[in-house]
């Protein structure tokens, strides 16, 4: 797996938001435990003041997507996170969840490539997103 520079990422005033970074271990520990594929993560700091970060994954099946969702929330209650909202569950072709800091986007892979989050969030020089490379089944 390939490690993604956490301490690299900055908030607008240029400090590391420890909080933050804990949250955003656990997401994407959380969503590499339930087998997510292609994880972006989209560092928004300085950009928008809506999060720190964005979270954007895949899932094979709209269950898969829904059973990540649901798995994620679990885990961020039992480290005393709340969710400020989920949308999209009941569908499962896109959920969005509001972590407070982090926004997490989990997508059927279609849906993804019909929306491409990541072309509207990146800096158009980047050469790559910031990806976590995940273990394919």
């Amino acid at each position: 797996m390939k490690e993604l520079p956490i301490s690299d990422h900055r908030t607008a005033s240029g400090q590391a938001n420890d909080s933050s970074e804990r949250l955003l271990q656990l997401v994407i520990s959380s969503l590499e435990d339930d087998k997510a594929s292609d994880l972006v993560i989209v560092p928004l700091a300085g950009k928008s003041s809506i999060a720190d970060y964005m979270i954007i994954a895949s899932g094979t099946s709209s269950r898969q997507l829904s059973a990540m969702a649901e798995h994620l929330g679990k885990t961020m209650k039992d480290h005393g996170i709340s969710s400020r909202g989920t949308e999209g569950a009941q569908q499962g072709d896109w959920i969005l969840i509001d972590a407070g800091d982090i926004i997490i986007h989990l997508f059927r892979p279609e849906v993804r490539e019909f929306y491409q989050l990541e072309k509207m969030w990146l800096d158009p020089t980047d050469s790559a997103p910031p990806a976590i490379e995940t273990a394919t089944p």
